[in-house]
């Protein structure tokens, strides 16, 4: 699945809730999102309008990642 080339930090931020993702801080231009959810996960998203691919293919590996799922898989989930 090919990966969105306009998504905000925020609406990614907004997407993981469905993975039980929630803002723990935000500091300056940068999220940080917390999950409990297959053990405990911090991820931090750049609040950037769009985030560059490079670095939206990276968060979205490092959550697949620890919710053992694909990155397909995981794009289909938060219905990006």
């Amino acid at each position: 699945m090919k990966l969105p080339r306009d998504i905000s930090g925020v609406s990614l931020a907004r997407a993981l809730i469905v993975l039980d993702y929630e803002i723990s801080r935000q500091t300056g231009s940068h999220i940080r999102l917390t999950t409990i959810l297959n053990g405990e996960h911090h991820i931090t998203i750049p609040a950037h309008d769009p985030i560059k691919i490079g670095t939206l293919s990276s968060i979205l590996a490092d959550i697949a990642r620890h919710h053992q799922i694909t990155r397909d898989d995981l794009l289909k989930r938060l219905q990006l």
